[in-house]
């Protein structure tokens, strides 16, 4: 009987045993085909296994692992990025009603001052050397009114600096000093071959904390004046992350290699790590004229202007309170007519439709804006005008925009 007892318990034992066994080979035998979704694992050399570790590596680390060429587009061009301080005085005349009021000439008696003091405006920003000679790209609304104007290279040496042109319109200024001719310059990349998602590196001033860098990406490319919030200039900017703040205005933004692909302009009041850069292609093309003072071409018509949709248009003439029928086609809708200006002196008028320009099609603002653009001061632009059911050819000619009034 208690040999029976014992068998039974040694077969229980071994039925227990057996039991775990076999889950333990189960387990081993899943966990060795989970990697390669139940297919062996192929054995890997100690060149595999560096390769496939490397692949592995985080995007953070990866990053991390390639910082120094950062460092090697930071060391390419950085003492050729300058800080500009400039100063403006600003004098403050008092009110005319002032005059008028029988209390402040009682209190003031016939000694009021017609003139408050002065008041010293000083301003920050940043510019890079494109020339041994001293000249310097920056943003025109860096220089522009600035009764004086101090260069200072990353090596500590300070100059007097002269403005010698700047385009209020592309935000874009050349500045001179006299350094003796050894300057060290940066090199400039093209803008036209950036891609979304290439690096983007901004070097300048920022707050005044000097030689500041920061790395990011390109976000987008060719966005508006419009998109940005400025629209009175006529610019198509590159979009990063890399952080640019007030100071870092006129700074060069670096790809990779250290080329200079624009120049640090615009950031967004109501955003973060969103920031702008005009094109350097686009600075190119008109630092020689700003370099010898010349005025630069912007043509001008005198409209305003937004992008016209048959859904828009169905929604204006809907508006029971809308002054004007919108044909319901896709064309450039009239929302302003500049008085005095070329489109008024054409006669046209709020609600009219613009389709072609010279027999090209025209979709957008932006098309219709690039198209006078690339004309010339003087020209006669051709212009099909919708105005409700009627069709009209409209001859427009060009005036230069600041001239405009």
């Amino acid at each position: 009987m208690r040999f029976s007892k014992l068998s039974r318990s040694i077969r229980q034992l071994s039925t227990h045993v057996l039991a775990i066994v076999l889950g333990v080979v189960l387990t081993v035998s899943t966990l060795s085909v989970s990697p390669s979704q139940a297919e062996p694992a192929p054995s890997l050399t100690n060149a595999d296994s560096r390769q496939l570790v490397a692949q592995r590596q985080s995007p953070a680390v990866a990053a991390v692992g390639s910082s120094s060429f950062v460092t090697a587009a930071v060391n390419r061009v950085g003492a050729a990025v300058v800080r500009i301080d400039t100063e403006r005085t600003i004098s403050r005349r008092v009110p005319d009603q002032f005059f008028d009021d029988p209390f402040f000439r009682r209190f003031f008696g016939e000694g009021m001052p017609q003139q408050l003091p002065s008041e010293q405006q000083r301003g920050l920003g940043s510019g890079f050397i494109i020339d041994k000679s001293g000249l310097i790209l920056t943003n025109a609304h860096v220089v522009n009114k600035a009764d004086k104007v101090t260069v200072r290279l990353k090596d500590g040496r300070s100059f007097e600096g002269k403005v010698q042109g700047f385009d209020e319109v592309t935000d874009l200024a050349v500045v001179k000093i006299n350094a003796g001719g050894d300057l060290p310059v940066a090199s400039l990349g093209s803008s036209t071959n950036v891609q979304v998602g290439d690096w983007a590196i901004a070097v300048g001033n920022p707050l005044g904390l000097d030689n500041t860098v920061t790395l990011g990406i390109v976000s987008t490319l060719r966005r508006t004046s419009r998109d940005v919030g400025i629209g009175n200039k006529r610019l198509e900017f590159i979009q990063t992350d890399a952080a640019i703040n007030p100071g870092n205005s006129g700074g060069p933004l670096l790809n990779g290699v250290g080329e200079v692909i624009g120049i640090n302009t615009a950031i967004r009041g109501d955003a973060m790590g969103i920031g702008f850069a005009i094109p350097i292609d686009r600075a190119k093309a008109i630092a020689l004229q700003l370099e010898r003072g010349e005025k630069v071409a912007h043509p001008f018509i005198g409209i305003g202007m937004e992008d016209l949709t048959p859904e828009l248009a169905r929604q204006i003439n809907s508006n029971p309170n809308s002054p004007v029928r919108v044909p319901e086609i896709k064309g450039v809708l009239i929302a302003r007519v500049v008085p005095d200006s070329p489109a008024a002196s054409a006669g046209l008028r709020l609600g009219d439709a613009i389709v072609q320009i010279d027999g090209q099609r025209v979709d957008t603002s932006e098309e219709l804006l690039n198209i006078v653009e690339a004309s010339r001061i003087g020209q006669v632009l051709q212009f099909k005008v919708q105005r409700g059911d009627q069709t009209q050819q409209v001859s427009i000619r060009t005036v230069q925009m600041q001239d405009a009034s």
